[in-house]
């Protein structure tokens, strides 16, 4: 499990233990800290002083953007309707389906063993309780836990409650 050539690797990320991850084909920006057995694949993004805990995976079509924490065991997808094999039975290849992106807005939190499906945007500072299946939008500053994934709160509340 390497961290492949192809990566671009700012001078200032940490990866806790490069033998034991899968990059690839990805772009990591400054401050960023990796931990052991995540995958990230060809062409995510991951912006500046981000977390990204261990057991992790992000595929191809995720883009992170700046302080970012993802917990551990996150999985993102990136085909609403995945199959194998195409109506013929032939296996399917890149060229027989299109990856769906999906963004995670600047600030926002995910909690450990959520899952986030394809196609879906995590606003900014919002805030994904752990085992989440996250299905729809996350708005800014929402707070979602649940499967589905339900919003619960405004994390703009919490801090106010939790600074005094």
């Amino acid at each position: 499990m390497p961290v492949n050539e192809d990566v671009q690797l700012s001078e200032s990320v940490k990866i806790f233990h490069p033998q034991l991850v899968n990059l690839y084909g990805c772009r990591i920006d400054d401050d960023t800290k990796i931990g052991t057995f995540v995958e990230i694949q060809k062409n995510v993004e991951v912006g500046k002083r981000c977390k990204i805990s261990s057991h992790t995976f992000l595929c191809e079509g995720v883009v992170i953007e700046d302080e970012v924490f993802i917990g551990h065991g996150v999985m993102f997808t990136n085909d609403l309707y995945p199959r194998s094999t195409n109506t013929d039975g032939s296996l399917q290849t890149e060229a027989d389906w299109a990856v769906v992106k999906t963004y995670v807005k600047r600030g926002a939190s995910i909690g450990s063993n959520a899952t986030i499906l394809a196609g879906i945007t995590i606003g900014e500072n919002a805030l994904v309780g752990a085992g989440a299946v996250v299905t729809h939008d996350v708005l800014e500053y929402s707070i979602v836990v649940g499967v589905p994934a339900r919003v619960v709160g405004d994390v703009r509340d919490r801090d106010k409650s939790t600074s005094q």
